[in-house]
């Protein structure tokens, strides 16, 4: 908006000829200044061109920077030599930022610069449209851990038209911007298939919408796995995090049978303060078992979990009962429940801890260990226990099977 409202203004102070750069008036190039000095006289020629100056300054480190991060991924994905994923100490990528720098000089001193400026829209367009084709392979492809947290809205409308909008543009880009553009894709593609080709194996959504299509696996469902590590990262869904749960939970050592409206009222009393929710909302999920409340039932252990309103919210409670307590007909009481509460955001760390309370009850002696458990820091320590001996061993599988029933 403040860009429009400064445009605005210097349209309508300068006259119409001095919007119009000729070769012998260069001086026109710089109608923002113009229109200062217009307004202001000298002192707004002075801080215009200053501001100027301070703009370019800052677009062209961020320009640079953000473009070197397309060489440093590529030598880390060995698309590029691996010096270009080289950082430093400080974790700057100093050799594909000199890189990235010195082609930008040698454009700038060597190229025409409005051809150049054309031709470098013109890519960016393409990849706007490679971007929206991205995403329409991406919807239609089905891949299970492609969960983006922002889903673009008029699907598949807002894409086309956006495909389309951008090829208009490209057109009036001229025939010298287009035939660079052309150079620039044709001495990539043999880049890849000279150098890249073979050293990296590489799955594209594009498979996935064929092999659903088709009924035939054509993929090795390499980029579904790429996609769940990315999500991993994006929602901070690490073992770190969930052992640092563990160490702190809400713990509740109950020495009779518990019924479940009981048990419900003395879960909700501490998860409430915890989380800064109603004491009632947390009742109400525990023993009315709303819709969206989930319970895993097995010898000896059982875990709740529960989507609650809010952001940011995620807490684990453990619960022994000595004397047993019932959480579904047709099954024996038990004496261990874990119970995991979290709020819709925090949707990938609430399903991997669901996986990973189940594999720390499959290793765990409720029998034996967890009843002989003297106060609540040894229940806690013996779930912490656990957890580390899952770390030192094999992932099981069974978890998983588990957590899909």
């Amino acid at each position: 908006m403040l860009y429009i409202l400064v445009i605005f203004v210097t349209i309508g102070v300068l006259d119409p000829a001095q919007l119009q750069a000729t070769a012998d008036m260069p001086e026109k190039l710089s109608p923002i200044t113009s229109g200062g000095e217009v307004t202001m006289g000298l002192f707004g020629l002075i801080i215009m061109s200053f501001a100027a100056l301070l703009a370019y300054v800052s677009t062209a480190n961020a320009g640079i920077l953000a473009a070197s991060r397309d060489p440093m991924a590529m030598g880390k994905d060995d698309l590029l030599p691996r010096a270009f994923g080289k950082v430093s100490k400080h974790g700057t990528p100093w050799v594909a930022i000199l890189f990235t720098s010195g082609f930008m000089i040698a454009v700038v001193l060597f190229l025409d610069l409005e051809d150049f400026v054309k031709t470098a829209s013109t890519l960016k367009l393409i990849l706007f449209i490679l971007a929206n084709l991205a995403l329409i392979f991406m919807r239609e492809s089905n891949i299970r851990h492609y969960r983006p947290k922002y889903k673009a809205p008029f699907y598949p409308y807002m894409q086309i038209f956006g495909i389309i909008g951008y090829g208009f543009l490209i057109i009036q880009m001229g025939s010298i911007p287009l035939l660079i553009a052309g150079i620039f894709i044709l001495c990539g593609l043999g880049w890849y298939f000279i150098y890249a080709h073979g050293k990296i194996k590489r799955e594209y959504a594009l498979l996935h919408v064929v092999e659903r299509v088709m009924g035939e696996k054509t993929t090795d469902h390499l980029l579904d796995e790429e996609l769940r590590e990315i999500l991993i990262e994006r929602d901070d869904i690490t073992e770190a995090r969930f052992q640092k749960k563990l160490m702190d939970p809400v713990v509740l050592d109950l020495d009779y049978f518990v019924p479940p409206q009981e048990f419900a009222e003395k879960v909700a009393e501490p998860l409430s303060k915890r989380l800064n929710v109603e004491r009632d909302e947390i009742f109400s999920w525990l023993f009315h078992r709303e819709r969206d409340s989930n319970i895993i039932v097995r010898k000896g252990f059982a875990v709740i979990s529960f989507h609650i309103k809010g952001r940011k919210k995620f807490e684990i409670a453990l619960v022994r009962t000595k004397r047993g307590a019932l959480f579904m007909e047709g099954v024996a009481p038990v004496n261990a429940a874990f119970i995991v509460v979290s709020s819709a955001d925090e949707q990938n760390f609430y399903l991997h801890s669901l996986m990973w309370l189940v594999q720390i009850a499959e290793i765990t002696d409720f029998e034996n260990e967890w009843l002989k458990a003297k106060n609540s820091d040894e229940i806690r320590d013996i779930v912490v226990s656990s957890w580390k001996n899952r770390i030192a061993g094999e992932f099981d599988p069974k978890a998983v099977e588990i957590i899909e029933e």
